[in-house]
């Protein structure tokens, strides 16, 4: 925190002033109550009431005054503040290795419900799109805020939507990109701030080499974040034949380094959802200098309140 006024906090050297004598003039009553030798009348004119309340008002009003220096001394903090605009692509790996049961369930669907659990969790005001990829790429929910629609396109990926087989991660990268650009009508010229997440569990097959699509990301200005998913034990059961699928996610690694996104390992469903909520608090948003006056003076005229209601409960003459 800083102060854009800090010479104005020399006030609160005032209200040090208002407590030291607060605490003389208590300490003067008391010894005014002690030369008062008739105990019996002392009790009927001042009876007692519990020590702590008679302090509770000028407390808060002291602490009050304090707030309200601060505030009026304009401190200032940086705060997170959600990026208009911003876009999060998440392409999903739905290759037959996905099927795998290293992860329970199985890959694919605790990739599905990790995705899910993602989306919920960035503002509402973030445009989520989703793509699937397996030997192409095809964007299944064009980024947008329509959360049902996004869990609607999560439940549809499956082995084969994208109709070809194998692992294209250049064009996952690429198709997400191509999806950015065509969030509204000025994202060409003005594009959003924007992230790509890819999850895999193998290394590229087919289609545009991977490093390629990243230097289309860098050009962009979109990092990615590349979560490599799955174990090294990992396999399908093809016809009663098991087919090892090892988590494989060097590409993976290069491309999220050469974008300047992060590179993530999960091998199970409990490490990819804490994965997606690491990433969640990094993508969309920025740091920003705020002016946090009001936060001071708002919880100073609190306590106003609570000194002014504490005097009428306890200190009021009416009947």
């Amino acid at each position: 925190m800083t102060w854009q006024s800090p010479a104005r906090l020399l006030l609160l050297l005032g209200v040090a002033v208002l407590l030291v004598g607060y605490l003389a003039m208590q300490r003067r009553q008391s010894r005014y109550a002690v030369r008062f030798t008739n105990l019996r009348l002392l009790d009927r004119v001042a009876p007692r009431r519990p020590a702590w309340r008679r302090h509770v008002p000028a407390g808060l009003f002291l602490a009050m005054l304090a707030l309200l220096v601060v505030g009026f001394a304009r401190p200032s903090a940086e705060v997170r503040v959600p990026r208009e605009r911003a876009t999060v692509m998440v392409a999903v790996d739905v290759s037959t290795s996905m099927l795998a049961t290293d992860v329970d369930p199985d890959r694919l669907t605790a990739a599905k419900q990790a995705a899910r659990r993602f989306a919920d969790g960035l503002p509402k005001e973030f445009n989520v799109g989703l793509v699937a990829f397996a030997g192409s790429a095809a964007v299944l929910v064009p980024p947008g805020t329509d959360r049902d629609a996004l869990h609607e396109g999560i439940g549809r990926l499956a082995e084969g939507v994208t109709g070809v087989q194998g692992t294209a991660i250049g064009e996952a990268i690429s198709t997400s990109l191509g999806a950015v650009k065509s969030l509204d009508a000025k994202a060409v010229k003005d594009p959003p701030p924007a992230r790509i997440i890819i999850l895999s569990d193998g290394a590229n097959t087919s289609g545009m080499d991977p490093m390629e699509a990243a230097a289309q990301a860098v050009a962009a200005k979109v990092p990615v974040h590349a979560i490599s998913f799955g174990t090294p034990s990992g396999f399908v059961d093809r016809g009663g034949r098991a087919i090892q699928v090892p988590v494989d996610g060097q590409t993976l690694k290069a491309v999220a380094e050469e974008t300047g996104g992060g590179f993530h390992e999960a091998s199970s469903s409990a490490e990819l959802r804490a994965v997606y909520e690491d990433i969640g608090t990094s993508v969309g948003y920025r740091k920003e200098r705020q002016d946090i006056s009001a936060r001071f003076i708002g919880l100073g005229l609190v306590f106003a309140m609570g000194a002014a209601a504490g005097s009428l409960r306890w200190f009021s003459r009416l009947p």
